[in-house]
């Protein structure tokens, strides 16, 4: 009544206009119109429940399914008629029977409450619309570029009216992982869910209130109100209310995911997988009276879809970190670390991190540097070209700068080892490597050039060129080839006799 006090106040005593009052309050205009030309405030008198019950065409069948039922109270709980077992047996057996799964479904969920037949808590027959979707996450490995990535983790999204399904791989299961799989899904079948079920995990719900509310993160009721989604949040410790996704995490897996994925962009893993889980729709539904395709049902839910917003959406998460005496940070309370760069020595670094990144920013929110984001028991990431670069300006400096503890014990040799005159410039030389391969491979030939004791840098790019660059091969020499004859000059202290040689005639000498 509030709300309904302040529009008309707005148009009757304010003088404003329904677009004006529709833009202020974010309210549809319809709604406005209605308010403000409301004449009855009365408080509705309760509306009284129908005196004969509305027929349905299961009507003459209800007498059977109750004796079924009945029956059931003698029989094992795995035994009993379900509402689908129901429901084919009137189809078999009951002549003249025309009615739905869906109503059949209704009146037997009713019927067993009724008798007694299943717990409260039991498993209720649930009935989906098109358009609606439920997520959840599943666990597999799968092998990027030759790493083993154990028990990572892959978001579904699966629409129960249809039985369609899609699958992205993730490293883990934080935000940017949810929001970042979400997306990619809702781009490849161009539009939105208008609802999707979830459970209460951690990622996004802070709170379970009592009576069924639930707090949420920020970022996730921003996502949600970008895409006009209405999220659905399970009870706690009841996964079967969405059984469908539940059922399509392990489909997905057993059919997308065996073998182990072996593959070189996750990227493009992620793209492949989507279209893959297209293909599976071509496929009878299983719980379809027509035997129509899951692929036909799916284009019920897509123009069930809401439309994409015209502005993306960031997935990122925008953060601060504050960095120690050597420049580093952690994340994920203090389990990974990250280096930053020796101009940010304690002090405070503006980060976008993405499932798969860490990007560290100036103030200027220009990208310093940029590691790839750390997960499970990987501990740190290190990215030595800005030590390398900021340490090669100052190489006196170098001993106590704390870089010098951060370097690997054969670099810390081999720059001990060289002249204080050539230390820039041999910084300078394991930067461009750095650059170049990473420093995995400047490691390598600073422990190649400490074997050989080369401690200038022009032995140290030989030695990285002849490690890391293509040389070509020459081909053998001919030794069919002829060679030609040296002409022997006799010569014995006799200058003379050499000019007259090589001069032959030509200019003289005086």
């Amino acid at each position: 009544m509030d709300q309904i006090h302040h529009i008309r106040d707005m148009y009757y005593q304010q003088d404003k206009n329904i677009s004006q009052i529709a833009s202020e309050t974010g309210l549809n205009r319809k709604t406005v119109s209605k308010y403000v030309d409301m004449e009855d405030f009365n408080t509705p008198s309760p509306t009284p429940a129908s005196e004969k019950e509305h027929e349905s065409k299961l009507d003459p069948f209800k007498p059977l399914i109750e004796e079924w039922l009945e029956s059931d109270k003698l029989a094992p709980r795995k035994q009993r008629h379900t509402a689908k077992r129901i429901y084919r047996r009137l189809r078999d057996e009951a002549e003249g029977f025309n009615c739905s799964y869906r109503l059949v479904a209704l009146y037997v969920a009713e019927k067993k409450e009724e008798l007694r037949l299943k717990k409260t808590e039991g498993y209720i027959p649930l009935v989906h619309h098109p358009g609606e979707a439920q997520a959840d996450f599943g666990f597999a490995d799968f092998y990027e570029n030759g790493k083993l990535h154990h028990e990572a983790k892959y978001l579904v999204l699966s629409f129960p009216f249809s039985n369609g399904g899609f699958l992205q791989l993730n490293y883990g299961e934080n935000m940017e992982c949810l929001l970042e799989g979400l997306v990619a899904m809702f781009e490849h079948i161009d539009g939105v869910p208008t609802e999707i079920w979830f459970d209460n995990t951690r990622t996004i719900v802070t709170k379970v209130i009592k009576g069924g509310g639930r707090n949420v993160t920020e970022r996730f009721q921003r996502f949600c109100e970008h895409y006009r989604i209405k999220a659905v949040f399970m009870n706690p410790e009841s996964g079967w209310e969405k059984g469908n996704v539940e059922n399509k995490v392990g489909y997905l897996r057993r059919n997308e995911l065996v073998p182990v994925p072996r593959f070189d962009s996750l990227a493009d893993e992620n793209k492949y997988l989507l279209n893959r889980c297209e293909l599976d729709m071509q496929r009878e539904h299983y719980d379809d009276d027509s035997n129509r395709f899951i692929s036909e049902l799916f284009q019920e839910n897509k123009a069930r879809l809401l439309p994409l917003p015209s502005v993306p959406f960031d997935t990122a998460l925008y953060t601060t970190a504050t960095t120690d005496k050597y420049c580093k940070f952690t994340l994920d309370a203090g389990k990974h670390r990250y280096s930053a760069s020796p101009a940010f020595c304690e002090s405070c670094v503006n980060l976008k991190i993405t499932s798969s990144n860490v990007i560290v920013m100036d103030k200027d929110m220009h990208e310093v540097v940029r590691h790839k984001r750390l997960y499970g028991e990987d501990h740190e990431r290190m990215d030595w070209l800005p030590y390398l670069t900021y340490i090669a300006r100052k190489p006196r400096s170098l001993r106590n700068s704390g870089i010098y503890d951060m370097m690997p014990k054969t670099m810390q040799i081999y720059m001990d080892n060289c002249e204080s005159k050539e230390r820039g410039r041999v910084l300078k030389v394991l930067a461009e490597l750095t650059e170049r391969t990473g420093f995995t491979s400047a490691v390598n030939t600073v422990d190649e050039a400490v074997r050989l004791n080369a401690t200038d840098p022009d032995s140290l790019q030989s030695l990285y060129r002849r490690t890391y660059t293509d040389v070509p091969l020459l081909p053998p020499l001919d030794n069919n080839a002829s060679i030609p004859h040296q002409k022997v000059i006799p010569f014995r202290n006799d200058l003379q006799m050499l000019d007259a040689a090589l001069v032959k005639g030509g200019a003289s000498y005086g």
